[in-house]
């Protein structure tokens, strides 16, 4: 499902349950991450970097570790960016060519409301006016379990190419539908700090795509060169 949202340079693999942490195996450097977690995170942190291996696989990379870094981010092997998600269900990774674009970030979340507050603490004014609009016109779309996904991916694009924190207040998201669909949109992320540089232009904002499908709410940010 994903990949509906991506360009067709970006190679992405799903899996869903636990069905790629069966008899799989971890590199030493991700084992290390992993050593004392409970079960649950152990089998999450497998099979999304099965996915990854898979993905490099499809881009005639040699399959290898993708341990953390900065921030626990993921860190990819030379020549490639990518972005990596889970949740109840379902585990992603998209990877591509660092030629072919700048950088990308995807999130999934299970199709439900926020936890109560949660929605107050990450929603900035505008955003909440937005939402009781697109909550009145689509009631049936959990618009606030969007903007939270659409929020996660625009860090995981971020981050990379900033190396700072990018804080819930400090992007303001537009959600839209496109045409005749309540399952599937557009988005853009109004950055109200500095944002990074990319070919020597400083970006001000980060386009991405949403979808809800399968119980499941998925967004994907993709950012090319400049």
């Amino acid at each position: 499902m994903i990949e509906e949202l991506l360009p067709e340079s970006v190679v992405a693999v799903e899996a869903f349950g636990d069905e790629k942490s069966e008899n799989a195996t971890l590199y030493p450097d991700e084992e290390r991450i992993v050593a004392r977690a409970v079960d649950k995170r152990r089998r999450e942190f497998t099979a999304v970097r099965v996915c990854a291996r898979l993905a490099m696989e499809k881009l005639g990379v040699p399959a290898q570790a993708v341990p953390t870094g900065e921030r626990g981010a993921p860190t990819w092997p030379p020549g490639l960016t990518g972005s990596m998600t889970h949740c109840e269900g379902y585990r992603a990774a998209a990877l591509v060519r660092a030629g072919d674009l700048a950088s990308l970030g995807i999130d999934a979340e299970v199709h439900a409301p926020l936890p109560d507050q949660v929605f107050e603490s990450i929603a900035l004014p505008a955003e909440r006016r937005r939402h009781r609009a697109l909550s009145a016109g689509l009631p049936g779309v959990h618009w606030d379990r969007l903007l939270f996904s659409a929020k996660e991916s625009v860090y995981k694009a971020w981050f990379p190419l900033a190396h700072a924190w990018l804080d819930f207040s400090e992007a303001d998201i537009e959600l839209v539908t496109h045409a005749g669909s309540g399952s599937r949109g557009g988005f853009r992320a109004r950055l109200l700090v500095p944002g990074p540089l990319v070919g020597g232009v400083r970006l001000s904002a980060f386009d991405g795509r949403w979808l809800v499908a399968d119980g499941l709410v998925l967004t994907a940010v993709t950012v090319p060169h400049r």
